[in-house]
């Protein structure tokens, strides 16, 4: 029997800088061997999965922490430079911050079989690995809209938010880029993509779109009907929420789909890189990939999570898979990011 104990919890009180939402220990309590896996992935969408490799693995136990994407990166520099030994494995979403640890040298090489067999655009440097699969969609309220008004694309959000009386005015969300990175990162590659990317910007400020922090926050917003669609929200939790609630939709832009892969590395300083390495393994294994299929990690919009995502495209046209690649650093880059940044606050004026 797996012991899952919650060991803290802060998600209702304001966090500390740099310090862990939520931390559980996953195995048993005499296990010889223990591992620190920090990660930006929620606890109850992961957690089965790592729960699953300690059964199988009993002499190992798992600290799990899961973290804001902003605190991750800091924390993880922060131990890189000072050489101090904190995670044993790193798991990301904001693939930006994880290609420019990788860039400072805050990286452990490692090859295997699993990791060789990925996708050229998933490995880098043999110290950058992507675990899983996952769109960037739209999400709205089915009691709420009409299948008329349901965006399947960018430009049918544009029209949505065009007219001056929209209903639609102050009732579509998105990641807050300043508080979440991976909104920075789906907002910035969508500017390298997408030609509507300037008029989405423009009709979110005037129409007074609501920026926001966290995906399930935005989730129970629309569930609510607080918003009536929410934009470039991560297709995992977006899936797993409408499985069991039948007033969220989830669509797949037709014009194109982000597809991300969290980004997995072992920091340099590891005290455990053996077992960081057993556990990347496992989760690119084909018993490990079926996990994180079950959880929701690994979408596959030409099967049968086409049947919870409304796909009306063509598949293999419009996904643009994240690559795990140095053009990510552009996203780093001190000076492009607060310009960045500063056209974003133009779109959503901080309030006095």
């Amino acid at each position: 029997m797996i012991r899952l104990a919650i060991l803290l919890a802060m998600l209702s009180q304001p966090l500390a800088a740099q310090t862990a939402e939520l931390t559980a220990v996953i195995g048993p309590g005499d296990a010889t061997n223990a591992l620190v896996l920090r990660s930006t992935t929620d606890l109850a969408v992961l957690g089965p999965v790592i729960e699953a490799y300690a059964e199988a693995r009993s002499e190992t136990r798992v600290l799990y922490e899961q973290w804001g994407s902003n605190d991750l990166r800091a924390i993880s520099e922060q131990e890189c430079q000072s050489g101090q030994a904190g995670a044993d494995l790193v798991i990301s979403s904001a693939a930006h911050h994880m290609v420019g640890l990788v860039n400072e040298g805050c990286a452990s090489t490692a090859t295997s079989g699993w990791t060789q067999a990925l996708a050229p655009q998933l490995s880098w440097r043999d110290q950058l690995w992507g675990v899983s699969r996952e769109p960037a969609v739209v999400v709205y309220n089915r009691d709420l809209l009409t299948p008329a008004e349901v965006p399947r694309s960018r430009f049918d959000l544009l029209d949505l938010l065009r007219p001056e009386t929209s209903r639609f005015a102050g009732r579509v969300a998105t990641y807050d880029i300043e508080e979440s990175g991976l909104g920075f990162l789906f907002a910035f590659i969508d500017s390298l993509e997408a030609t509507t990317f300037g008029g989405l910007m423009e009709a979110f400020g005037r129409s007074g779109a609501i920026a926001t922090c966290c995906s399930a926050e935005i989730i129970d917003g629309v569930a609510s009907g607080r918003y009536l669609v929410a934009y470039n929200v991560l297709g995992s939790y977006a899936i797993q929420r409408a499985r069991r609630d039948d007033r969220l939709g989830v669509v797949a832009p037709e014009d194109y789909t982000l597809i991300l892969s969290r980004a997995a590395m072992i920091p340099a300083g590891a005290a455990a890189p053996e077992l960081a390495r057993d556990l990347l393994d496992y989760l690119l294994s084909p018993e490990g990939r079926a996990g994180l299929e079950a959880n929701d990690l690994m979408i596959r919009l030409d099967e049968g999570d086409g049947q919870i995502v409304e796909v009306t495209g063509t598949v293999e046209t419009m996904e643009r898979p994240i690559g795990l690649d140095p053009t990510l650093l552009v996203a780093m880059d001190a000076d492009k990011r607060e310009l960045f940044i500063r056209r974003w606050r133009d779109a959503f004026p901080q309030p006095e």
